[in-house]
């Protein structure tokens, strides 16, 4: 018998009903937002992992998840490296990129990135998903 299809553990659909819900809810804030002289930005889902490693502590950087690199990137690393079963060093050697763990350090990243763009102080809102890398509590997500 064929196995019924399921989604990852910590994630979950949306309905129609709860989508019209939800956007009725964001269009509500960013109107106040913009109504304040906020002004909205989007930065990518992921960063580079030297942008996001090192920011949150060592138990936040346990809760980012990491992209591994395209291609055969195992065949990359070392012998010494692989063989030594230590993850963190080889996490180093396979993946140059990792989804945000909240909009903090990424908007941090576009300031500096943007600087001479714009005015301070820079009234912003941002509304993106965020990934987490942890055990999900009961009703959380």
């Amino acid at each position: 018998m064929a196995q019924k299809p399921s989604i990852p553990k910590g994630t979950r659909d949306f309905s129609p009903a709860e989508i019209e819900k939800r956007n009725f809810i964001v269009q509500t804030i960013q109107k106040h937002f913009k109504n304040f002289g906020f002004q909205p930005i989007e930065t990518p889902a992921f960063e580079n992992s030297e942008t996001l490693m090192g920011k949150y502590g060592d138990e936040g950087d346990r809760l980012i998840f990491k992209i591994l690199n395209s291609g055969d990137f195992i065949s990359k690393v070392d012998d010494d490296t692989y063989n030594s079963k230590n993850s963190k060093s080889l996490t180093r050697k396979i993946t140059d990129k990792a989804l945000r763990y909240d909009l903090t350090v990424p908007f941090a990243r576009y300031v500096v990135m943007h600087q001479n763009e714009i005015d301070f102080p820079f009234k912003r809102y941002q509304i993106q998903p965020v990934w987490r890398a942890d055990r999900p509590q009961k009703g959380r997500f």
